[in-house]
């Protein structure tokens, strides 16, 4: 395992993005307890794409059009759709003060859809992953799954520290409507500009 490696996976999974605005958003109004939950939604939501990075089922989506066109319009509709509920005081902004079972359930549902559906991601690790596989490895598969496991684990710990620092500042927010009412209006803003970077991309 490279420092290279590390060094450059901790600086992706640091950078702003769907997964972290979520996270962010899910400990400012619900607390730390649901942060940790949407860290390890938007963690299992990046499996897939890895999976299919190491299989080579992301070249479908870098050589397919349609494919790729179809996967991305379904993640802008997505994000799109958690710009409105956030507006509209439901989705990633709800404020709750008690979390059960259903509530912390759709949470992780949220948080693997938002990583899940967007094409991108499959895209990406596709080319960055064989990057650091060593070019005499008879099979690169096991070293692949190694070096995909160190990077969930990076994403869920980074995510954490995330969600956590949201989480700790919460009561500042929520006890000030105008304050959640502009939080709102930015997270909202937030995803729909991620929308808008995912709508415009090409393979």
């Amino acid at each position: 395992m490279s420092l290279e490696f590390l060094i450059t996976s901790l600086i992706i999974v640091a950078s702003p993005g769907t997964g972290m605005i979520y996270t962010v958003a899910a400990g400012l109004s619900r607390g730390a307890r649901v942060s940790v939950v949407a860290a390890f939604g938007c963690t299992l939501g990046i499996v897939p794409h890895m999976l299919a990075a190491i299989m080579g089922l992301a070249a479908l989506l870098h050589t397919s059009a349609l494919a790729f066109q179809i996967f991305k319009y379904l993640g802008v509709a997505y994000l799109l759709y958690m710009a409105w509920n956030t507006l509209q005081e439901r989705g990633a902004l709800q404020v709750e003060q008690k979390v059960d079972t259903r509530s912390a359930l759709r949470v992780t549902i949220d948080a693997v859809l938002v990583n899940l559906l967007n094409p991108k991601l499959s895209i990406f690790f596709f080319a960055f992953l064989p990057q650091f596989v060593s070019t005499d490895t008879i099979n690169p598969m096991p070293q692949m799954l190694a070096l995909s496991g160190v990077f969930m684990l990076l994403t869920f710990v980074v995510f954490v520290i995330y969600g956590l620092f949201a989480a700790s500042v919460r009561n500042h927010v929520i006890s000030r409507p105008q304050v959640m009412t502009w939080m709102r209006r930015i997270f909202a803003g937030a995803f729909v500009a991620l929308g808008a970077k995912l709508a415009v991309a090409d393979r």
